[in-house]
């Protein structure tokens, strides 16, 4: 990032701190959350960008390089006075625990502060139960550890990703109902909480995912966007104002039950932008539909079935974007899955051009664009929930 880029991106920031000594906490995490947005951050910069005086940003600086939040960079030279030492988050700072409960698979990973996953295992299967997921955690936990150096002492907390209700819509991806009721009676919180040492945070796996974008991401530009995660059903999540919008029941942004008009195979987004209706179309034609769950390169066996999905997927996309944008005035929509990257920018493509042929009267058309994360996305996004709770003003 460019410094003109930057300061352009400080003077938007809608946050400013406070010089009260009572507040101090408030201002350590203004400053870990600009840090975080922009990489790394002069104490020049970020006295410009708060409002605090030079001598609080000093103060506080100091304090955070004294906990091990904040490492330096390389002076900056070649400019008037003292070089400038820009500070960065620390990646070995914290170090979290997060299992990622899904429809076709599981992940349990250690992820760092700076939300890269550093060790993982991962398991699939045609459905989950909360005994396989037990089980995998059970297995694999002191080896996702040991494999990183890692003791559970030096972990600072576990979270959950995971769908909303996984006993409802079994029919559409073929798991027995009877199996998956087990999962009303499951709590991820209480039922985990006996095997390992640390409070656990869950969340929904569609927010979970947003928010990794908005902490992760390149966004700190962003106010109010939207984003879609296609993963065996379709999900997501509300950023406005800078931050995730959870919702009264945390699950804002569950795009599924979104109606979409005059389609075949169903009224609802999860009908069409879901990865299980490809599933269907490659089991239809003799193929192997799970190995779509594999993270791979590309999905070149399976076409001309890719490209196929792909516009469907894009126009029911393209009219859940004018109605959420009848709702809100989002500025972007952000498009991210459990996908190949050259698949994703096409689908990207695909909703773009069916926007810009779309009846757009009463609402304006939205930068339209990829996620980051896409595998990753869910299973970082759970870390990005603990440090959500822990470092950032909302």
């Amino acid at each position: 990032m460019d410094d003109q880029t930057k300061e352009e991106l400080l003077k938007g920031n809608l946050k400013k701190g406070t010089n009260q000594v009572a507040v101090r906490s408030y201002n350590e995490q203004l400053v870990l959350q600009l840090i975080r947005a922009h990489g790394a951050l002069t104490k020049a910069e970020t006295t410009r960008a708060t409002g605090l005086s030079a001598n609080a940003i000093s103060v506080i600086f100091r304090s955070l390089e004294e906990e091990g939040l904040l490492i330096r960079d390389a002076p900056i030279r070649g400019r008037i006075g003292q070089p400038s030492v820009p500070l960065r988050l620390n990646p070995d700072s914290h170090t979290y625990v997060t299992l990622r409960i899904g429809r076709r698979s599981l992940e349990l990973a250690v992820v760092n502060f700076i939300g890269e996953i550093i060790s993982s295992e991962r398991a699939s299967f045609p459905y989950p139960t909360p005994s396989r997921t037990l089980d995998f955690v059970r297995e694999h936990l002191n080896g996702v550890l040991k494999a990183v150096g890692k003791s559970r002492k030096s972990i600072s907390g576990m979270a959950v990703s995971m769908p909303s209700e996984l006993w409802s819509w079994t029919e559409e991806f073929g798991a027995p109902q009877d199996e998956m009721a087990a999962w009303r009676d499951f709590d991820a919180a209480d039922d985990l909480g006996g095997m390992v040492p640390w409070d656990i945070l869950v969340e929904n796996d569609g927010t979970a995912a947003c928010r990794a974008e908005l902490m992760f991401g390149p966004h700190a530009e962003k106010q109010n966007w939207i984003y879609f995660f296609v993963g065996t059903f379709i999900g997501g999540g509300v950023v406005l104002n800078g931050a995730v919008y959870t919702g009264s029941r945390g699950n804002a942004g569950g795009f599924g039950p979104m109606r979409v008009p005059d389609q075949h195979g169903g009224n609802r987004l999860v009908d069409h932008a879901s990865l299980v209706v490809l599933e269907r179309m490659i089991n239809a034609n003799g193929g192997s539909p799970y190995e779509i769950y594999e993270e791979r390169s590309s999905w070149n066996e399976f076409e001309p079935l890719v490209s196929d999905w792909i516009g469907e997927a894009a126009r029911n996309l393209a009219h859940a974007t004018v109605s959420a944008l009848s709702v809100l005035d989002f500025e972007s929509v952000i498009i991210d899955g459990a996908m190949p990257l050259g698949v994703k920018e096409r689908l990207v493509k695909e909703v773009r051009l069916q926007m810009e042929n779309t009846d757009l009267q009463g609402v304006y058309m939205p930068v339209i664009e990829a996620g980051r994360l896409g595998y990753q996305a869910r299973t970082c996004g759970a870390a990005a929930a603990l440090i959500t709770q822990s470092y950032i003003n909302s």
